[in-house]
Order: structure tokens, then C-alpha cells, then sequence
């Protein structure tokens, strides 16, 4: 237990305490009216005032690791964060507590710092938005399953989770839906394999087929050149298939070179705003 020893100050005789993060909660709850105490008659803003404020700070972190321990299945690297969150809930509760209230301050300060974990995870775990109904729903999902799935052996159908939570058999399949948006991987996620050991989550993810938009692109073009005339036809094929220039078109047709290239401006012209129409 850390050392407690009796100073003056200006205002009132209040203990100091040596090391804060280290007092027995049973000993942060007699210290922390003191310290209540001695907040209500500092100047908001004095160096004494944000002593007294940081002490009780340091002295009630355990209520913020009580309060976190519920969500100890989150994992080590998000309970730093369910901490951090928490420690924003303590700073919340002594700041609007007040001893006339004759309550204890874990009592005041329990709510607070799970209401602010909760809202960490209401409003930043979820991988994509969804709407607080369905945010909802897929908690009571999660608790219909497992009492279905304990009750009757099995994983429960939808018309059974419906009757169950009341709600219409396409809710039940809309919070289902939801359900995917409350977590995501990373592509970078190591996925064990059989034959290389480990792959990436990206490795096994496809990519947009370029060709494929070609392929698109020449079924549309394809009436689109069918209705030109046989001239115009002509000279598309003789520039893009055959690749001639349009000097040695113009020599073909018996036309000159500028002819061919207004023949050639006027049809593309015509193609282009066809396919723009059409996406």
C-alpha cells in the first residue's frame, strides 16, 4: 500500500499520497472524498487543483480495470484501447461528481466508465456503418442463437429465431446480414496453407479483369459498327484491323488524306457518344 503522510496546505489539512496508482481500493474510497472535498473549495484551473484532480485520477484506475475486465475476450491489444476508453469515463465522473450526492463514488463512477466503452464499440468496431436498429438487433440475434442452438441441439433455422425475437423472418435475415459488417480482416492476414505454409488474405482475392471490359466494349460496339455504312465499315477496319494509315486509306478509296480523316472523326464521333448512352 502506498505511504500516506498528513501536509498543510493553504486551504485544508489533506493527506498526501507518494505513489496514487498504488493505493488499495479500499483505502481510494475514504481518500477520494478528501480529495472531493478539497476539489470543491480549489479554483478550477490552479496548479493545487490540478493536483487534486490527477490524484484522484490515479487513485481509482483500478475501477477502470474492474470495469474493462467484462470485456477481457476482446483480446490484449484491444483491452489497451478498452482501458484508454475507460480512463475517458473516470475523467468524465469525477469531474461531475459532487458529495452532496451521498453516494460512493465507484457506485457514481461504474456507469460511466462501461457507458464509454460501450459507446466505443457502438460506434467504432464496426467495420462498415450500420443503423443503430440493426446494431441492436444482431446483439439479440447473437443470444436467440445461442439459446436455440443449447436448447434444441442444433443450429436454429430463421423462422425459429424469428418467433423467438419476434420480429419478421426478414429482419432476422437483415441483423444477419449486419452481423458481417461488426468485424474485417486484414488483407495482410497470415492464413495458414497446406502447401506454402502461409499466405496472405490479399493472395486469394481477385482482381479487375481489364480484358474483360473489352470484351464488353466490343459486344456493345458490334451492332453499333453493323449499322455504318459499307464505306464508313470500310475504313474502321482498314484502320484498326488492317492498321493503315489514313493516307494509304485515302489511297484505297481514291479519296484524299483529309477526306478520310473527317470520314474517320465523324464516325468515331458517332461510336463514342453511342457507347457513352449506353453506360
Amino acid at each position: 500500500m502506498a505511504t500516506v503522510t498528513a501536509a498543510k496546505t493553504d486551504i485544508a489539512e489533506l493527506p498526501e499520497v507518494a505513489d496514487p496508482c498504488r493505493v488499495a481500493p479500499k483505502d481510494a474510497r475514504g481518500l477520494s472524498r478528501l480529495f472531493f472535498g478539497q476539489l470543491a473549495v480549489l479554483e478550477e484551473g490552479t496548479p493545487e487543483y490540478s493536483d487534486a484532480r490527477n490524484t484522484l485520477i490515479e487513485m481509482n484506475m483500478s475501477l477502470v480495470r474492474f470495469a474493462a475486465g467484462r470485456f477481457r475476450s476482446r483480446g490484449p491489444q484491444e483491452m489497451e484501447d478498452i482501458v484508454q476508453v475507460g480512463m475517458i469515463g473516470l475523467i468524465k465522473a469525477i469531474d461531475r461528481f459532487e458529495l452532496s450526492r451521498e453516494v460512493e463514488f465507484t457506485s457514481f463512477a461504474i456507469p460511466y466508465i462501461v457507458g464509454e466503452i460501450k459507446r466505443f464499440f457502438r460506434d467504432t468496431t464496426w467495420a462498415v456503418h450500420v443503423p443503430r436498429r440493426l446494431q441492436e438487433a444482431r446483439v439479440h440475434l447473437a443470444r436467440a442463437t445461442e439459446e436455440l442452438r443449447s436448447r434444441l441441439g442444433r443450429t436454429p433455422t430463421v423462422k425459429e429465431l424469428s418467433e423467438l425475437m419476434c420480429l419478421s423472418e426478414e429482419e432476422v435475415v437483415e441483423a444477419r446480414l449486419a452481423a458481417n459488417g461488426y468485424t474485417s480482416a486484414s488483407l495482410d492476414a497470415a492464413l495458414s496453407t497446406s502447401e506454402d505454409g502461409e499466405s496472405a488474405l490479399a493472395d486469394f482475392i481477385g482482381t479487375d479483369d481489364q480484358a474483360l471490359e473489352l470484351v464488353e466494349d466490343f459486344h456493345a460496339l458490334a451492332p453499333m459498327i453493323s449499322a455504318l455504312d459499307e464505306r464508313d465499315r470500310q475504313i474502321i477496319h482498314m484502320r484498326f484491323v488492317d492498321e493503315l494509315t489514313q493516307a494509304q486509306i485515302g489511297e484505297r478509296l481514291g479519296v484524299s488524306q483529309m477526306h478520310v480523316s473527317r470520314l474517320l472523326s465523324r464516325t468515331l464521333a458517332r461510336l463514342r457518344e453511342g457507347m457513352l448512352t449506353i453506360r
